[in-house]
């Protein structure tokens, strides 16, 4: 990783712990951030449980393997997520895991098939999901906690 990134990961480190709720703050260790801001490709376990914890949906003091065993276990048994807790999450699988946790109310389309591929439009047409993105692709942790971040400036979690 050249200089520029590292800089760059830094100062989103900083930014989002200064302006972060106290339930994600306090939810995830640094250790758990660093990891996070280095992965290519987030797994299920590990994007459950920072949006979970952002949603303030988990219970207190659960950090690592722990909190992505509960997060998993709790969106798994919602039917929030299908894939299994080790695989790579998609940002279709992202948006309707954050539409259920934090309550969005989306347009028509996602009201009648409430499904992650309209989850996923209605998160892209409200600037949750900034950028050119696909839905099948999968996230790195830097753009998961971009999407936090937005959803909780949209959704009053600050």
């Amino acid at each position: 990783m050249n200089l520029k990134t590292r800089l760059l990961l830094f100062s989103l480190l900083i930014t989002l712990t200064a302006f972060m709720p106290r339930s994600l703050a306090f939810a995830q260790t640094a250790s758990d951030m660093d990891t996070l801001l280095k992965t290519d490709s987030v797994s299920v376990a590990t994007a459950s449980s920072f949006i979970l914890g952002a949603a303030d949906l988990l219970p207190a003091g659960l950090s690592g393997p722990d909190a992505e065993k509960a997060a998993y276990d709790l969106a798994s048994s919602n039917g929030w997520i299908k894939a299994q807790s080790g695989d790579p999450i998609t940002l279709k699988e992202t948006s309707f895991l954050i539409m259920k946790a934090f309550k969005l109310k989306g347009g028509l389309m996602y009201s009648l098939f409430g499904s992650p591929r309209y989850a996923y439009r209605e998160m892209v047409y409200q600037k949750l999901i900034i950028g050119s993105t696909d839905q099948s692709m999968k996230l790195s942790g830097p753009k998961l906690l971009q999407i936090i971040d937005s959803t909780l400036n949209h959704s009053g979690g600050y």
